[in-house]
C-alpha cells in the first residue's frame, strides 16, 4: 500500500506539473492564434471534431483500459493491440477519406472536403502509438508521457502560429493538430521501453474483447455526446457562430483537462489494484474525490469569473460573444473531472455494461433535448446540455454505490464544501468588482488575486485535510 501511495503521489505530481505547463502553453498559443484567426476559421475545424473523436475512439477500441485492468499483461497482448489499432486506423482513414464529400455536403461547406482529409491524418498517425500509450498507462509512466506531450505542444504551437502568419487560416489549425499528434506519437515510441514485433496474432485480444467492446461503445457514445453540439451547430448555424462556441469550449476544456488529466493518469490503475478490497478502494476514491473537488471548482468557477476581462484583453472584442457560452460551459466543466473519476472507478470493477448504459441514456436524452431546444438559439442549447450532464452525475453515483457501497451523503460531503466555498468566493468577488467598476486589466488581476487568497484562506480556516496534505507534499517531498 505504501508503494501504491508513492506511485499515486508521483502520478499526481507529474500529471499536475505536466498539465499545468501544457495548459499554460495552450493559453499562450491560443491567444496568439485567436488574434490572428477569425471565429469562422475555428468554426470550420470545429465542425469536424465529432468525426475525429469518434474515429480515434474506434481505433483504440477500449483496449487501453482493458489492459490497465488485466492483472498480468504480456508482450503478445501489447503487440496484438498495436496491430489491431494500426490496421483499424488505416481502414477508418480510408472510409472517412471517401466520405469527405458527404461531410462537406452535410455542413454546406465545400472546403471541408480537403480540410477533413488532412485533419483525419491525425488519428491514422496516432493509431501506431496506442499500444505505447497503454504501456504508459498500465505502468503509471506519467513522467514519460508528460515529456512527450510537452515537446509536441511546443512544436505544434510554433507551427500553428507560423502558418497563421502566412495566411493559412483554418488550414493552419488543422496542420497544427496533425503536427501535435505526429510529434507526440513519435516520442511515445522513443520513451516507451516496449517495441512491437512483426508477428501479427490477434488471439490475445479475445479475452479482452467482451470488456473492451462495451468500453468501445461507451466511449463512442461519450464522444458523440461531447461533440454533438459542434456537429448540430455546424449544420444549423453559420461558421462564425460555431466558432464562438468552439472558442468557448476550448477555454473550458483547458480548465477541466488540467484537473482531469492529473487524476485520470493514476485513477484507474490505482482503483484496479485495490478493486478486491472495497473498503480500501472506497477510501482511495473519496480521497481522490476531495482532491479533484478542491482543484476543479475554484479553477473552473474562477475561469467563469474572469471570462469577460480575459477574452477582452487576450483575444480582443471580436471574441466577446463567446463569453456567455464560456461561463455556461464552466459549470459542467467543474463537474466533469468528478464524472471521469466515477467512470474510472466503475471500469476498475469491469462493469463496462453499466457505463455503456449511462452513456446511451445520456446520449439519447441529449439528442431529444437538442431537437426541442434548437429553435431558441445556441445559448439555450448549451444551457440545456450542461443541465443534462450535471444531472447525469446521479446515474454515475448510483453505479458507484452499487460497486462499493459509497453513499450519496458521503459523496456530497466530499464535493459540496469545495463547491460551496468556491461559488461563494467567486460570487462575492463578482459583486465587489461590479461595484468598483475598474478597467479590465486591474479587474482581471484583482479577481485572480482575491479569488486565490480568499479560497485558500477559507480552506485553511475550515482545516481542510486536502490542503494540508497538498502543501506537505510540495514542501517535504524529495526530488522525484
Amino acid at each position: 500500500m505504501s508503494e501504491l501511495k508513492e506511485k499515486t503521489a508521483r502520478g499526481l505530481f507529474w500529471g499536475g506539473f505536466s498539465n499545468g505547463i501544457q495548459q499554460l502553453l495552450n493559453l499562450l498559443f491560443g491567444i496568439v492564434l485567436a488574434r490572428l484567426l477569425t471565429p469562422a476559421d475555428y468554426g470550420m475545424v470545429g465542425m469536424l471534431s465529432i468525426f475525429v473523436m469518434v474515429a480515434s475512439t474506434l481505433q483504440d477500441s477500449g483496449f487501453t483500459n482493458a489492459l490497465a485492468n488485466k492483472k498480468e499483461v504480456s508482450h503478445a497482448d501489447y503487440n496484438a493491440v498495436f496491430w489491431f489499432s494500426t490496421l483499424m486506423g488505416v481502414l477508418l482513414y480510408l472510409l472517412l477519406f471517401l466520405s469527405a464529400p458527404l461531410i462537406a455536403a452535410f455542413f454546406g461547406q465545400p472546403e471541408l472536403e480537403s480540410l477533413s482529409r488532412l485533419l483525419f491524418l491525425g488519428f491514422l498517425i496516432s493509431s501506431t502509438g496506442t499500444a505505447h500509450n497503454a504501456v504508459f498507462f498500465k505502468q503509471l509512466m506519467v513522467k514519460q508521457k508528460a515529456m512527450a506531450q510537452l515537446i509536441a505542444l511546443c512544436v505544434s504551437g510554433v507551427t500553428g502560429i507560423t502558418l497563421a502568419l502566412c495566411g493559412m487560416a483554418y488550414w493552419g489549425i488543422a496542420l497544427q493538430t496533425v503536427t501535435y499528434i505526429a510529434v507526440c506519437t513519435g516520442l511515445y515510441w522513443c520513451f516507451s521501453p516496449w517495441r512491437p514485433s512483426l508477428e501479427v496474432d490477434f488471439r490475445p485480444l479475445r479475452p479482452l474483447f467482451g470488456f473492451s467492446s462495451k468500453l468501445l461503445l461507451t466511449n463512442l457514445f461519450t464522444q458523440i455526446n461531447n461533440n454533438l453540439l459542434s456537429a448540430l451547430l455546424g449544420h444549423l448555424y453559420a461558421a462564425r457562430e460555431v466558432g464562438h462556441y468552439t472558442q468557448a469550449n476550448k477555454w473550458t476544456t483547458m480548465g477541466h483537462v488540467l484537473v482531469a488529466n492529473m487524476v485520470n493518469g493514476v485513477a484507474q490503475p490505482v482503483f484496479a489494484q485495490v478493486a478486491d478490497d472495497k473498503p480500501r478502494q472506497r477510501q482511495v476514491f473519496r480521497k481522490l474525490l476531495r482532491f479533484t473537488s478542491f482543484i476543479s471548482f475554484p479553477a473552473l468557477l474562477g475561469l467563469a469569473l474572469i471570462a469577460p476581462e480575459l477574452i477582452h484583453l487576450a483575444l480582443t472584442d471580436k471574441w466577446m460573444p463567446c463569453v456567455p457560452l464560456l461561463r455556461i460551459l464552466c459549470i459542467w466543466s467543474a463537474f466533469l473531472p468528478i464524472q471521469q473519476l466515477y467512470y474510472n472507478l466503475i471500469i476498475s470493477h469491469r462493469r463496462s455494461n453499466v457505463v455503456l448504459t449511462i452513456a446511451v441514456v445520456v446520449g439519447v436524452l441529449q439528442l431529444l433535448l437538442m431537437a426541442l431546444i434548437y429553435p431558441y438559439g445556441i445559448t439555450w442549447m448549451v444551457t440545456a446540455s450542461v443541465a443534462l450532464h450535471v444531472g447525469s452525475l446521479l446515474l454515475w453515483h448510483d453505479a458507484a454505490h452499487r460497486a462499493m457501497g459509497l453513499t450519496l451523503a458521503e459523496a456530497l460531503r466530499d464535493i459540496l464544501p469545495f463547491a460551496g466555498i468556491a461559488l461563494g468566493v467567486m460570487g462575492g468577488i463578482h459583486l465587489l468588482m461590479t461595484w468598483l467598476q475598474l478597467s479590465p486589466l486591474p479587474t482581471l488581476l484583482l479577481k485572480i488575486g482575491l479569488g486565490a487568497l480568499f479560497y485558500l484562506d477559507l480552506m485553511a480556516a475550515s482545516r481542510a485535510v486536502v490542503l494540508r496534505e497538498t502543501i506537505h507534499f510540495i514542501l517535504k517531498k524529495k526530488p522525484l
